[in-house]
């Protein structure tokens, strides 16, 4: 039962239990309305408590219902709320731990609120496009007065319990056992004659509630301009403010039933079902059992070991720090203490947090010094060379049962694995750069890792504040195999006609946060040419425009070296159109016999984002990614794709397959038309009416 019905001391305790965050299920739903009910029809009881099982009072809506008939069986969660507010017998609803979305909105339908100091508070709804649908914007102004609740609801951050205690929102906040307390209050509001109090009945108070709305305007204009659900929750908290409780939850229904329909909402809530989705690989259950992570070691303090290293010690783990050279190692350290130090600097970190870290980490020299981890992660050079030599070095010292992964961002893994007499304990762990910033950790899983090791890594990837998602084994993996051929195309349109910062500008404009040659100036011009180079030999019928190897030529690997596609001042990151390499791309294309014409913004999008669609839909027929939405999300968060658009699959659904497909095919018939033939599940799906992600 999700809903368990006890009576204490002649008082209904209604006990939600639909783990792990007592989510507002169909059958939780029900289990309230007859609790409330058999309460009504008993005389012996003389109130109720609403409490939450285990880890939460309510998290809000089950997520395992969304998009399924029982999300919108009868009783909604108006009607739940609707029967907790009429109970004749007073309902007190205890917190504690969380009560977000709809459980803090049917805490507000109780007429009393008990709870435990630590409570997490909020309505986060708008975190999925959407705003509070069963009353929120309606009842936390009344409750805890309308700058806070505008905060909260625009935000979606959540709040301490104990913040609030001083607001209308809570009748106490108890320090000792919350059920006991909450049975007493009850028994006492019990004993005094009805009706109990309403929140719906309360007034909004603000001295100036016309001036702060439009306050609360201008500043969500500045920071959600993509994004509509933040727009709406101002406009239906003002429309309670003027017309009434009422005549305010009907419009609030409106807004929220719009917000459903839109592409901002569908694509946050892809991107917050595809997140959880990414950590579930088909044939690895759940209950695959994990390797212990007490102890970690890295190979490599540069910039990326650096990095890789305080994930971990930020997350408590030590961490041994390998290099072959004392000037390396030390200059290793004394940037890890620099970011930690520039931390502190922001208030993000307390001189004693700083010091306990640097303390987690033992620099050395030597290969024993790894022989306790269990994990050694390697961030060397790029080279399979160089690889062979450490994994060889690593074998010979690593624990039975450690984990050995490569930080490798386009090598073959199973070939680092064979480097090892134990290929089954070895992974890929593609961090992004800066790896102690970037959410995104690609896993590779090469042809012999253990499906216990996967397990273990997509764990601690959770631990360290990651999203990981699995690839298996090809050039680039997911993320940077696509990448090429949107960097193929933004060169095609060099080629063409266009020039970085028109083709930058398009594409920033619909929503990436930086284009593919700002992108290429601040990753370094080096890194992409020694890959092409690599190319040329390993498929030579591959066909690229040379116009990036001349820029190379002539040393401008970009923001290191003062100049790339840009300019840049000394000191200084920002990127200046360049007149020379303007004139060295329009003298290239003179050279190639190329015709330059007019590229609209438009085609540049297209172009940029439907490569990335074709590349991915290969990846998932080849079965390199084992769903789209995981595709999106190391889009979303290693990319900068825009989040309002849901990735790349997603933004191709929206636009539909049968428009891609023709926009394709009207691309290849261009000058450098032999990158565009739609892939085979381009193809299929856009004849059968479907999308990726349906």
């Amino acid at each position: 039962m999700a809903v368990a019905y006890t009576v204490r001391d002649g008082i209904a305790v209604i006990t939600l239990d639909n783990p792990p965050v007592n989510g507002l299920g169909a059958s939780t739903r029900l289990g309230i309305v007859e609790g409330i009910e058999r309460a009504r029809d008993d005389a012996s009881i003389s109130g109720i408590v609403l409490i939450g099982a285990g880890k939460a009072f309510s998290g809000g809506a089950d997520i395992t219902e969304f998009n399924t008939p029982k999300a919108l069986q009868e009783p909604s969660l108006h009607t739940v709320i609707k029967a907790v507010e009429g109970s004749a017998k007073p309902v007190v609803a205890a917190i504690h731990s969380v009560a977000m979305g709809g459980g803090l909105e049917l805490a507000l339908g109780a007429h009393y609120r008990v709870a435990a100091p630590g409570a997490q508070i909020a309505l986060p709804e708008v975190k999925l496009g959407l705003l509070p649908g069963a009353g929120g914007t309606q009842r936390l102004p009344r409750a805890v007065g309308l700058e806070t609740a505008l905060n909260m609801i625009v935000s979606g951050t959540p709040v301490l319990s104990e913040k609030l205690g001083g607001t209308g929102l809570f009748d106490r906040i108890v320090e000792g056992d919350l059920l006991d307390e909450a049975v007493k209050f009850a028994k006492q509001a019990g004993a005094q004659s009805g009706p109990h109090p309403k929140v719906r009945d309360r007034k909004i108070e603000h001295p100036n509630a016309e001036g702060f709305i439009q306050f609360a305007r201008n500043s969500v204009a500045a920071i959600a301009k993509n994004f509509p659900a933040p727009h709406k929750c101002i406009d239906a908290v003002e429309a309670g403010v003027k017309n009434g409780f009422d005549q305010g939850l009907a419009f609030e229904r409106e807004c929220f039933l719009a917000l459903v329909q839109t592409p901002e909402s569908r694509a946050l809530r892809h991107a917050f079902f595809g997140e959880r989705a990414a950590s579930k690989i088909p044939d690895v259950p759940s209950s695959t059992p994990v390797r212990k992570i007490e102890r970690v070691g890295v190979i490599g303090a540069g910039t990326m070991g650096g990095g890789i290293a305080m994930n971990f010690v930020n997350a408590g783990l030590p961490v041994t720090l390998l290099e072959t050279k004392q000037d390396a190692l030390d200059r290793g350290v004394a940037t890890i203490r620099k970011n930690y130090e520039a931390q502190v600097k922001k208030g993000k970190l307390t001189v004693e947090k700083l010091e306990e870290r640097l303390l987690l980490i033992k620099p050395t020299l030597a290969y024993d010094d790894l022989a306790q981890a269990d994990l050694i992660i390697e961030a060397v050079f790029e080279e399979l060379g160089v690889k062979d030599q450490v994994f060889k070095r690593i074998d010979a010292v690593a624990k039975p049962g450690a984990i050995l992964a490569s930080n490798t961002s386009t090598l073959d893994v199973n070939k680092i694995a064979a480097f090892t007499k134990r290929p089954e304990d070895v992974v890929g762990m593609h961090f992004f750069s800066p790896a102690n910033v970037m959410k995104l950790l690609e896993v590779v899983r090469g042809e012999k890792t253990a499906k216990d090791v996967l397990a273990t890594v997509m764990q601690l990837a959770k631990k360290i504040r990651k999203t990981a998602v699995v690839s298996g084994v090809c050039d680039g993996f997911i993320g940077n195999r696509m990448i090429e051929q949107y960097i193929r195309q933004a060169l095609f349109m060099l080629e063409e006609g266009a020039l970085p910062a028109q083709v930058d500008r398009a594409i920033e404009k619909f929503g990436f946060a930086m284009g593919p040659f700002r992108m290429s100036d601040l990753a370094g011009n080096d890194i992409g040419w020694a890959i092409r180079k690599r190319r040329y030999q390993e498929q030579p019928d591959l066909h690229y425009s040379r116009i990036a190897d001349r820029l190379c030529e002539t040393g401008r690997f970009g923001q290191k070296t003062g100049a790339g596609w840009y300019d840049y001042k000394p000191g200084e990151r920002n990127a200046q159109p360049s007149k020379l390499v303007d004139e060295m791309i329009v003298a290239y294309s003179k050279e190639q016999g190329v015709a330059r014409r007019k590229i609209s913004d438009e085609e540049i999008v297209e172009r940029l984002v439907f490569s990335l669609v074709n590349e991915g839909a290969k990846i998932l027929e080849e079965g390199i990614a084992s769903k789209a939405s995981d595709i999106d999300m190391v889009y979303l968060t290693g990319y900068g794709f825009p989040l309002w658009r849901g990735g790349p699959m997603l933004y191709a659904d929206t636009v539909g397959l049968y428009n891609v497909e023709r926009a394709m095919r009207k691309y290849a018939a261009q000058p450098n038309g032999d990158a565009w033939k739609p892939a085979k599940l381009v193809t299929e799906l856009a004849s059968q009416g479907k999308g990726f992600t349906s």
